[in-house]
């Protein structure tokens, strides 16, 4: 039978060693990972690094037959990550949730690799099942790049397509792939609640997202809050005390606000993975919410503004959040008491250096970063904060 969803699904386990196979003999992977390890020493004698970088690679691929075996090579990266990047790593409301349940988590977006695998971590680290994870196409610029998110779990999202028949024909396929993947294969999906990360520090739900979602249903049969009761959305609040890639996304939105555009340049995603990766990031938090109330859930604009309640309150902030806030608004700005953390590992001196170390013009953007996770909650009656 014709697999409908093969040009976006993730690897299938029987195809595991043939992608590996044909990874390990990629010159341009090779040469990456050379150049991201080595520097310019990895310039002198590539065919001797690569060489090298294959014996190794087969070493710590050694015995991978499958996706799970893949994925327990790349759960030690994740911990390595996390040793070496993070003061702390913590998780709240997962223990409230079936994990005989494939639940479709819909998470903010601050990170491109580290939201969905630190999601991931703590999903396997309580006992759940890993998830599928959305990619956008623009992100698998380099065909081993495709074949790396693939290995783990990782599905398409054609973003690049230009005529209105194929992004509605991508769109429909996507649908159906999600939808399949939870309620027959029963494998739980992470999906981000909007197209690109939230540089601005704004956690938005785009209606969009969740229009999509709906064109998998049977509008004859099945309304929009049927559907959403069988998807079994669970929102998810991921909240770092430091960003990499703040200075990164400063830059960006102050080039957009003085320019009125703003032109990616080649392999800028790559760039800004790696230093996801590789940054420090102080304490991190995944805070996971409860599967979406379907009540009075009539419009896409409703249940995306359901996601957002849900991932703003369990939003945690950190005290970069607060110094930031005070930093653009006031050393006496009312801040409501439950907002106020005190546990950190980075103090306001430290901080200020960070910011400071920016170029004058970008500061703003960069405080904003931090800063509006903190309005958001103001905004949000009721809102409490999550401890760290």
């Amino acid at each position: 039978m014709s697999d409908p969803f093969a040009d976006i699904r993730p690897y299938r386990d029987e195809e595991v060693p043939e992608v590996l196979d044909r990874l390990l003999a990629d010159r341009e992977l090779l040469d990456a990972i050379a150049s991201l390890r080595l520097g310019r020493l990895a310039r002198f004698t590539p065919g001797l690094w690569r060489r090298i970088l294959q014996w190794y690679l087969g070493r710590q691929l050694r015995g991978v037959a499958d996706v799970h075996g893949m994925q327990m090579v790349i759960k030690r990266y994740v911990e390595r990550v996390l040793a070496s990047t993070t003061e702390d790593f913590s998780v709240s409301g997962l223990e409230a949730l079936d994990p005989s349940r494939p639940w479709l988590f819909m998470s903010n977006h601050r990170d491109i690799v580290m939201d969905p695998a630190f999601t991931n971590y703590a999903l396997h680290r309580g006992g759940h099942q890993t998830v599928r994870i959305a990619i956008g196409d623009n992100l698998l610029s380099k065909p081993w790049v495709s074949d790396l998110m693939r290995l783990n779990k990782s599905f398409i999202v054609k973003r690049s397509l230009n005529g209105p028949r194929e992004k509605f024909a991508a769109a429909l396929q996507l649908a159906n792939y999600i939808r399949a993947s939870l309620q027959q294969e029963r494998v739980p999906v992470w999906l981000a609640q909007r197209e690109g990360r939230a540089k601005n520090g704004i956690d938005r739900t785009e209606p969009a997202v969740i229009k999509m979602l709906a064109m998998s249903r049977d509008k004859q049969s099945e309304t929009l809050a049927d559907l959403v009761r069988s998807l079994g959305i669970v929102p998810v609040s991921i909240s770092y005390e430091l960003d990499p890639c703040d200075g990164l996304k400063a830059r960006e939105l102050y080039l957009r606000a003085t320019t009125g555009s703003y032109a990616k340049a080649e392999q800028e995603d790559v760039s800004s993975i790696a230093r996801g990766i590789a940054g420090n990031k102080g304490r991190v938090h995944v805070a996971f919410g409860s599967p979406l109330e379907v009540g009075d859930l009539d419009t896409a604009e409703q249940v995306a503004a359901a996601v957002d309640r849900q991932i703003i309150s369990h939003y945690c902030l950190h005290p970069t959040n607060l110094y930031a806030y005070r930093m653009l608004h006031g050393e006496d700005v009312a801040v409501p008491p439950d907002l106020s953390r005190e546990q950190g590992s980075v103090d306001r001196e430290a901080f200020t250096r960070r910011i400071d170390a920016l170029p004058e013009p970008h500061r703003p953007y960069a405080l904003a970063l931090y800063a509006n996770a903190v309005a958001s909650k103001v905004v949000l009656a009721g809102s409490s904060a999550i401890p760290c």
